[in-house]
């Protein structure tokens, strides 16, 4: 059975990117686009690992990464954020906000895969 990951990202052209990256290296990927559906939706596909951006409309990464780690049922899904912030500071606050891996904009796709292949 095929790993599932769970993709929150609100920019079209990233989603379609990270799933079919991941649906190419025989992951089953779940997009979702409005990081207020992120937890609903991870509560019903019960992923193996939740990719997710930072910088989100409505809620942000932050935000979503401290309601999941909460969560009884989904605290122990491994979190890979996916963000254009690049900075040292910028990685460290966002680990810290219990994101268990970090890959930033413009990814390298086996940078990406490989990120996803360790947490799984």
């Amino acid at each position: 059975m095929a790993k599932k990951v769970l993709v929150v990202e609100d920019n079209e052209l990233n989603l379609k990117l990270f799933c079919d990256l991941l649906r190419a290296h025989e992951y089953a990927a779940e997009p979702v686009r409005d990081g207020r559906e992120a937890v609903a939706r991870a509560r019903a596909f019960m992923p193996d690992l939740i990719v997710m951006d930072i910088q989100l409309p409505h809620v942000s990464g932050f935000e979503l990464i401290g309601q999941l780690k909460g969560d009884l049922l989904l605290r122990a899904i491994p979190i890979m954020a996916v963000t254009a912030y690049a900075g040292r500071e910028d990685e460290e606050r966002i680990r810290s906000a219990g994101a268990d891996a970090y890959v930033s904009k413009p990814i390298s796709l086996a940078r990406f895969v490989d990120a996803v292949a360790a947490l799984l």
